[in-house]
């Protein structure tokens, strides 16, 4: 799938995926107030925070194909990374609220009209699960995606524990059994929602992203013909799905820096790593001895290359 059409692709399950959502959470909060369940009504504000959680995520999809402009030279790729940010504490936040009302309702159980609740929490765990699909298979490689598919895959399943804790309740009438239920869910989302918080932290700050091997890169480098040290190396995420390196190439003198050689490092990179886009400087030893960004580093390379 080519960018254009993993656009459309995605553009399209963000659509139905609101729509959808927002559709239950109409029905979820009409039911809630014909019956008077409170349990319908909490879980109708809980979907209708995912409802904007999928429009965040959809506008920062949106936002990483803005161009750049001399205002923003890297355009808007990061609001990905930033919308992965927030989905993930959202819903730790969510996840968080769950538990303090299921703790509450522990102390405190309460009766609840079992078979409205069953029924509707049923198309429920059919929509979210729907929706969930559609991201599944960026998710893997998308982090905004990944919150997005976390979001909908977290709603499948507290609907699947309402329904439990429904129909347990009508069978047994174990009034207890649907805030424990919600305590299970609650913690088995709180660890999947983990990784996603703390790499779209980790990303934010301009960590090295998951899937790339600083040390792997600087090897790399270095066993290209000519090159005879590194130094101010970075990489780092430019968006959800694209990365970006820099570096100071320390080079022998005879190293062709215009065409052969810049072109055979680039075509390196990204063959092995995936990284596109590239930004290389090549000096020769004498001014990496005086190179002002890592002077120590300058200076070994020129050793190096004395001794060699």
């Amino acid at each position: 799938m080519d960018s254009h059409q993993h656009a459309n692709h995605f553009g399209r399950a963000f659509a139905i995926g609101i729509a959808l959502n927002l559709g239950f959470v109409l029905l979820e909060a009409f039911y809630g107030w014909k019956t008077g369940s409170l349990a319908l009504l909490a879980d109708a504000g809980h979907n209708l925070s995912d409802v904007a959680g999928l429009v965040l995520a959809w506008a920062a999809f949106g936002a990483a194909r803005l161009k750049p402009n001399r205002r923003h030279t890297y355009g808007w790729r990061r609001a990905s990374i930033l919308a992965s940010f927030v989905n993930a504490t959202v819903l730790l936040v969510a996840m968080g609220s769950l538990l303090w009302e299921a703790s509450h309702r522990l102390q405190t159980p309460t009766t609840v009209d079992g078979f409205t609740v069953i029924w509707v929490a049923g198309i429920g765990v059919i929509i979210n699960s729907v929706t969930a699909w559609l991201f599944v298979s960026g998710s893997e490689h998308d982090l905004n995606i990944r919150g997005a598919f976390l979001h909908m895959a977290a709603d499948a399943l507290v609907s699947v524990g309402v329904v439990l804790g429904g129909v347990l309740t009508l069978w047994q009438g174990w009034l207890w059994i649907d805030p424990v239920v919600s305590v299970l869910i609650a913690l088995i989302i709180i660890v999947g929602t983990w990784s996603l918080f703390h790499r779209s932290l980790h990303l934010l700050f301009d960590g090295v992203p998951d899937n790339l091997d600083l040390e792997e890169i600087e090897d790399c480098l270095l066993a290209l013909p000519g090159v005879l040290a590194v130094h101010d190396l970075h990489v780092w995420a430019m968006s959800t799905q694209e990365n970006a390196l820099t570096a100071h190439l320390v080079c022998e003198a005879a190293v062709d820096t215009q065409n052969v050689f810049l072109k055979q490092t680039a075509h390196a990179i990204t063959e092995r790593f995936g990284i596109e886009h590239i930004t290389l400087q090549c000096e020769s030893p004498e001014f990496a001895d005086q190179c002002p960004v890592c002077p120590a580093l300058g200076a070994h390379a020129t050793n190096s290359g004395d001794n060699e």
